[in-house]
This record gives structure tokens, C-alpha cells and sequence, in this order.
């Protein structure tokens, strides 16, 4: 359970390092495991001999945000963590010396929104699903992320409805690189990390930089200016009700 770094199963690939998620029992990440997934993603782009990094999960689903029990049980002060580690996150998969794809399974929400919005490149499952339950959830953000992955005004009413999208849809809009079977979900990854990952490691970098350069939107700011609304919502008491709610709806 945690973080883990390691090669393709092959082992006589080189070049591409897979970093994987496992908190049982749905992936929602406690505060030390963004900062855990932060450390491995930076990790594994600043080795000279990786040109791509494959973010993976096991489990049903790929991410299902932060541990809202956590929070509930700890309070501000796990807010206060839950929100550094997600910005920390998202920026390490953005920043990333080297493309990072996203594997995805199952559920990708919350959180997951803010690394796959982040990442380079989408390959999911047919079952996957996309989709912020922040309103829901005593919470705001990511709307950064949910944006580079579909249009403004579906972006809206989806985060407005809390709705999810399929992955179906999403590789309609161009943010999904293909939709494969769950059991292919691996390979249809490495596979494009392959293909990357045969370009000259110098050069890859370069480009990264670049296309990060000529981004319209500066995705840290932007998530923060979104982070600021979270702890009004929470000081103003509004987020401990919702939270509450959704707590007694959860099933255990």
C-alpha cells in the first residue's frame, strides 16, 4: 500500500519509469500519500535515464480524491494539509522533466482530475469515468484541471451538476489518447511511454519545457486562486455541513 516507483514489467525496457497509487480501498489519498506521489513523480523525472513516466493505480479506480474522513476526523489542519499535497501533486505531474501518461481505470475523480488534467497524455479503460464531486463534498478545485480536459461550458455543468463523463467522451474531445479494455489499460500505456520514450532523452526534455511554456493557463495559480474559495467554504462553515451529508450517505 502507498507509492511505488518501478520499471516495466519486461524489464529490458529502458527509459520509462511507472509510478503507481495503491490506497485501498478506492484511492483516496491521505495527506502523506500526495506528498508521497509528489516525491516519486519528481523522483522519477529527474533521472537522466527516464524519458517518460506512466502514473498508475491499482484497485477499482484510478483516484477518488482526498480521504474526506481524514478530514473529518483531523479537521483544519488535515484541510489545510489535503490542500498543500494536492497542489503539490498536480504541479509535480505538470512539471515533470518528462511526459507523464496517465493510466486510467474505473473512477477518476476529485483529485484524479487535477493529475490527469496535468498529465501529458490519457490512456483509459472503458470503464473509466471523469468527473469533480466537489460541490458534494464540502469542497472547490480543480475546475483548472477539468478545463484542459473538455470544453468551458460542459466543464461547467459538470462541475456544477457533479456528473461525471465516460472515457468515451473524453477521447471524443481529443483529452483521452485511446480507450482499451481494462485488462489492456497497462499496455496500451506503455506503449505510448515506448513510443516517447524512443526519442532522445535530451530533446524530450527540451520539448516538455517548451510546450509548458506556451501554456495559456499558468495551472498553479490558477489552482490556487481555486484552493482560496475551499477554505472560505470551510471557514464560513459551509464545508463541515456538506462534508457531514455526504458522510452519512457513504455506505461502509
Amino acid at each position: 500500500m502507498g507509492v511505488s516507483t518501478s520499471s516495466p514489467e519486461k524489464g529490458t525496457e529502458k527509459g520509462i519509469a511507472v509510478v503507481t497509487v495503491d490506497f485501498p480501498p478506492v484511492n483516496a489519498l491521505p495527506v502523506h500519500g500526495w506528498f508521497a506521489l509528489a516525491d516519486a513523480v519528481r523522483t522519477a523525472g529527474h533521472d537522466a535515464g527516464v524519458r517518460c513516466v506512466v502514473l498508475a493505480a491499482e484497485g477499482r479506480g484510478f483516484n477518488a480524491g482526498v480521504d474526506i474522513k481524514e478530514i473529518q476526523a483531523q479537521g483544519q489542519q488535515a484541510l489545510i494539509g489535503a490542500n498543500r499535497g494536492c497542489f503539490e501533486a498536480f504541479a509535480a505531474v505538470y512539471e515533470c522533466e518528462v511526459p507523464v501518461v496517465a493510466a486510467v481505470q474505473g473512477f477518476c475523480l476529485g483529485g484524479g482530475i487535477g493529475l490527469v488534467g496535468n498529465a501529458d497524455a490519457i490512456v483509459a479503460s472503458e470503464d473509466a469515468t471523469f468527473g469533480l464531486p466537489e460541490l458534494d463534498r464540502g469542497a472547490l478545485g480543480a475546475a483548472t484541471h477539468l478545463a484542459r480536459l473538455v470544453p468551458q461550458h460542459l466543464m461547467r455543468a459538470l462541475y456544477y451538476t457533479s456528473r461525471t463523463a465516460t472515457a468515451a467522451e473524453l477521447h471524443a474531445h481529443g483529452s483521452v489518447w485511446r480507450v482499451v479494455p481494462r485488462a489492456e489499460l497497462r499496455e496500451a500505456a506503455l506503449e505510448l511511454a515506448r513510443e516517447i520514450a524512443a526519442k532522445d532523452g535530451h530533446l524530450i526534455r527540451l520539448a516538455k519545457s517548451a510546450i509548458n511554456g506556451i501554456d495559456p493557463v499558468d495551472v498553479r495559480r490558477s489552482y490556487r486562486f481555486e484552493q482560496g474559495f475551499t477554505f472560505e467554504a470551510n471557514l464560513g462553515g459551509v464545508a463541515d455541513r456538506v462534508r457531514d451529508s455526504f458522510g452519512k450517505e457513504v455506505v461502509q
